[in-house]
């Protein structure tokens, strides 16, 4: 192991979770770093080594903290003086080189070449984040309430990361849209400046959808779209009978949703455990399920339509077709009208019907296979906001048979043993004439232990598994039975 390796907080003010290596590389370049850990191993007093390291210190501590970004934007002199403190490091790097042809000699120049870039770099993405700022409020101001487009600290460094913690790049600016109808015109005009569009609504997911990766990102917040419609009775294309249906706008809080169904007395049946802060739009974008997923399956199962703006600031306008009001895969064939219009919302540009094999749509034995995001083409559901901007959905909701009965079962010891009692539950109730598997939650060890869970079983410590589920059925023994 080389001394590098072993040492890997150098950098100064590196209160990240990136290592020094990330750091080179991320301001100097991958050959920096080599060239760096060479050079290393021959160190003699560490005086250089030190100074360039403070240089990149105070690059990257900048860079990570929107509002020392938003000081030095509003103090040129500020800026200067820092910029003249890292050119003043590097001469006195200069002053301490030998001068003869050797090729240590000749790597420090090559690091030093790479450091002053770095410094220009540092400056001039200043005076170009001010004229890219006036470029996007006069574009976007036309478009939506100027208040409504945030390039302050706070906005930036709330909307870095979702519920994985995982910051790579803060957003350029963050876009709050009062309306469905702004998002097609704010689109066009984010993509014409060239900047990264990332959706967003409660930022709950753990997968990283949310998550700016890019300097020049636009998040589009879409939380101010929380029109929740009323519950209504809808013969839904190519069915026979009427179905309940609600219509929600993107940022609806999926917990609205299921108290409104659950107050007409039906079951809205996408109900994640971040059912208190997700939304609408993150559930269609990452088809999010819930332990009611084993009766009802996930988002997709559930969508009767949705509407949705493209890349390409298109509206696309998705309908279900002869919905069999159950698990998709259970269809021989799903159905999708997808209707496109231009970015006016009223001109059509054309209409199609996808058709796709219902069994296509899961992954034997999963409620969802994560691996698939093209789906089967349908657009938007699955894609995790990378195929366009959810804006609103319309869900069918269910009717929850009459008695139900909710089951906790703990497994202590080996959890290899613990885990077939899922599939062999599943499998029980699949083949009993009269109750129903509802839902089912598993809660992992480290779950367990991060949520506090209370055991029943004192004696026995906390529980290395919990199963959670609910049995329901219209027949009151047989829920008694099968529990």
């Amino acid at each position: 192991m080389t001394r590098m390796n072993a040492r890997l907080r150098e950098i100064p003010y590196n209160y990240t979770s990136f290592s020094d290596r990330e750091i080179v590389m991320r301001l100097l370049g991958e050959d920096a770093w080599g060239t760096l850990d060479e050079l290393r191993t021959e160190r003699r007093t560490g005086r250089s080594a030190r100074m360039l390291y403070e240089v990149l210190g105070d690059i990257w501590v900048v860079n990570r903290n929107p509002y020392l970004q938003d000081d030095l934007l509003d103090s040129p002199r500020r800026l200067n003086l820092l910029v003249e403190a890292m050119h003043h490091r590097l001469n006195e790097i200069e002053k301490r080189r030998t001068g003869d042809a050797s090729a240590r000699d000749t790597k420090v120049d090559e690091l030093l070449h790479a450091a002053r870039s770095a410094v220009a770099a540092f400056e001039n993405q200043y005076a170009e984040t001010r004229s890219l700022r006036r470029k996007v409020m006069r574009r976007l101001g036309a478009i939506t309430r100027r208040d409504n487009i945030q390039f302050d600290g706070m906005a930036r460094v709330s909307h870095v990361t979702d519920a994985t913690d995982w910051r790579v790049e803060y957003p350029f600016v963050v876009v709050h849209p009062d309306t469905e109808d702004e998002c097609a015109p704010i689109v066009k005009a984010l993509t014409d400046l060239g900047l990264t569009i990332i959706p967003r609504g409660g930022g709950t997911g753990y997968t990283g959808g949310a998550i700016p990766l890019d300097r020049l990102t636009a998040v589009v917040n879409t939380e101010k779209l929380d029109t929740l419609g009323a519950i209504e009775q809808r013969v839904l294309p190519g069915t026979s009978g009427p179905c309940a249906v609600i219509r929600c706008g993107a940022g609806v809080v999926t917990k609205r949703v299921m108290e409104a169904a659950e107050a007409a007395g039906l079951v809205f049946a996408v109900d994640p455990t971040s059912a208190d802060a997700s939304c609408i739009g993150g559930n269609v974008a990452m088809n999010a399920g819930g332990k009611k997923a084993v009766l009802w399956g996930t988002a997709l199962d559930n969508l009767a339509s949705w509407r949705m703006v493209g890349p390409d600031a298109s509206w696309i306008e998705v309908e279900r077709l002869e919905h069999n009001r159950s698990r998709i895969h259970d269809a021989p064939l799903a159905r999708f009208r997808i209707r496109r219009f231009e970015p006016d919302g009223s001109t059509l540009r054309g209409e199609e019907t996808l058709e796709v094999e219902g069994k296509r749509l899961r992954k034997e034995g999963l409620g969802k296979d994560v691996t698939d995001k093209f789906l089967g083409g349908v657009p938007g559901v699955q894609k995790e906001g990378c195929d366009g901007l959810i804006t609103s959905a319309t869900f069918i909701l269910h009717r929850m048979p009459k008695h139900i009965r909710t089951v906790c079962l703990e497994f202590f010891g080996d959890v290899k043993r613990a885990v077939p009692a899922i599939v062999e539950i599943k499998s029980y109730l699949d083949q009993h004439p009269k109750a129903i598997l509802a839902g089912l939650e598993h809660l992992d060890e480290r779950y367990v232990k991060a949520v506090g869970y209370a055991t029943k079983a004192k004696s026995r410590g906390r529980p290395r598994m919990v199963l959670i589920g609910d049995i329901v059925s219209d027949d009151e023994n047989a829920v008694a039975e099968a529990a």
